[in-house]
C-alpha cells in the first residue's frame, strides 16, 4: 500500500555506514567510522557518572518540558527559557518547523547543497522546496532572499553548512535578515556552533533578541559526543516556541538524554579540548592535501569536504575495503569529492594512508 503522495519518489535518508556492518561485509577487525561527524573523542565523563542517579527512575516518564535542562541552558546561553524548545535531536525540530509552519503549497528556500532533511520534510508537508545553488559552497543570502516569493514561509541557513563546513558572517546573516518580509521564519541551524573559530561568525542569540522571526537550532550530538541520546535544542521567541509545542510529541525527548546534556554542559573543558584537537586534526589533514595538490573547502565544522580528482564513488569504496567509512560527494552535486570527519590523530593518520593508496600519492607515516 503506498503512502501519501508527498512521499511518492522521496529517498529513504541514508546514514553513514555502521562499524558492524563494514566489519561483517569485508571481513575486518579493525574499522575507522569518518562519516557521520561524529565526535572521536566520546563525551564528558560526567555524563556517565550523571547517569547513575537516574537508574532508579527508568520505569518513570520524562518530564515533558524539560525543567531542569531548560533551567541550566537557558542560563548557560543568557536567554529566557520560555525561549527554548527540545527535540529527539535537532532533526526532530526541524520536522516540528515543518509540520508547524508550512501548508500545501508554501515555500521553503534552502540552499541546493545543504542538510537534506530541510528539503525532505519540505517535502512530507506539501511544502515546495525551492533550492538556490551554492557560491564557491557558501550560501548565497543574495540570491536567496531575491528567491522569496509571497508563498515563501520558511528560509533555512545551515552555518556552518553541511556538507562544506563554510559559513556565512554576522554582517551578511543580519543584512540578509533586514531584506526578508515580516511572513517568513528564517532557521539558522547552529549543530557545528562549537567547533567554529571564525570571528565574524554571527552573535546569532543576540539578533534574535531583536528580530522575532530567527530560530536558532543547536544541538548535543556534536561536540558534547551525545549522538546516540538524541537531544538538541530550539532558541526562538516564546510565541514560535507556543505553535512548536502544538506539534511536540508528548515526552519527546527521554529522561536520560536530559540528564546526559545536563551533565555536559557542566564540562567546559572538555569542549575546549575537542575544538583544539579539531583544529589540530583539520591542519594535520589539509597539510597533506596540499602536498598532494589537493584542495578542501574552509571549514568551521568538524568535517572536510575535500576534492579528490578522482570518482568520489570509486574513492569512497576503496577507502571502505580499507576499513575506513567517509562520505561520498557524488550524490550532493560535487562527483569528485569526498567528506571525511575530523577524527582524532590516529583515526586522521588511518585516513591518509588510505586516501593515499587509493589516489596513488606518496605518505610518509607521522606519530
Amino acid at each position: 500500500m503506498e503512502g501519501k503522495n508527498a512521499l511518492r519518489g522521496l529517498p529513504v535518508y541514508q546514514p553513514g555506514k555502521s562499524l558492524e556492518e563494514v566489519k561483517q561485509e569485508f571481513g575486518l577487525s579493525e574499522v575507522v567510522k569518518l562519516a557521520s561527524n561524529e565526535n572521536p573523542f566520546g563525551c564528558s565523563p560526567r555524563v556517565w557518572e550523571a547517569l547513575r542517579e537516574e537508574q532508579s527512575h527508568t520505569p518513570l516518564y520524562p518530564e515533558a518540558e524539560a525543567p531542569q535542562l531548560r533551567g541550566e541552558l537557558a542560563r548557560s546561553l543568557g536567554v529566557d527559557p520560555e525561549r527554548l524548545v527540545f527535540g529527539n535531536g535537532s532533526d526532530e525540530i526541524v520536522q516540528m518547523i515543518a509540520r508547524a509552519y508550512l501548508d500545501q503549497g508554501d515555500e521553503a528556500v534552502m540552499a541546493e547543497v545543504t542538510f537534506p532533511r530541510y528539503k525532505t520534510q519540505t517535502v512530507i508537508e506539501g511544502g515546495v522546496p525551492v533550492e538556490v545553488p551554492l557560491k564557491d559552497g557558501v550560501h548565497d543570502l543574495e540570491a536567496m532572499a531575491a528567491a522569496v516569493t509571497e508563498r515563501t514561509r520558511l528560509i533555512w541557513v545551515c552555518n556552518p553548512n553541511n556538507p562544506t563546513g563554510t559559513i556565512v558572517s554576522g554582517k551578511e546573516l543580519e543584512a540578509f535578515l533586514e531584506r526578508l518580509p515580516e511572513h517568513v521564519l528564517v532557521v539558522v541551524d547552529e549543530a557545528y556552533f562549537e567547533y567554529v573559530e571564525d570571528p565574524s561568525y554571527p552573535d546569532s542569540l543576540a539578533l534574535l533578541k531583536k528580530d522575532p522571526r530567527l530560530l536558532v537550532l543547536r544541538t548535543f550530538s556534536k561536540i558534547y559526543g551525545l549522538a546516540a541520546f538524541r537531544i538538541g535544542y530550539g532558541v526562538t521567541s516564546e510565541a514560535i516556541v507556543g505553535e512548536l509545542n502544538k506539534v511536540r510529541e508528548p515526552f519527546n525527548t527521554n529522561r536520560i538524554a536530559q540528564r546526559a546534556a545536563r551533565a555536559a554542559l557542566t564540562d567546559q573543558e572538555f569542549v575546549q579540548r575537542c575544538q583544539k584537537a579539531n583544529r589540530e586534526g583539520i591542519e594535520q589533514i589539509q597539510r597533506q592535501l596540499v602536498e598532494w595538490g589537493l584542495s578542501a573547502f574552509p571549514t568551521q565544522g568538524n568535517f572536510l569536504l575535500i576534492d579528490t580528482g578522482r570518482p568520489a564513488d570509486e574513492v569512497y569504496q576503496s577507502l571502505l575495503k580499507q576499513g575506513i567509512i567517509i562520505r561520498s560527494g557524488a550524490a550532493l552535486g560535487y562527483p569528485t569529492h569526498i567528506r571525511v570527519t575530523i577524527g582524532n590523530e590516529e583515526q586522521n593518520r588511518l585516513f591518509l594512508q588510505g586516501l593515499a593508496a587509493c589516489l596513488e600519492k606518496p605518505f610518509t607515516e607521522r606519530g
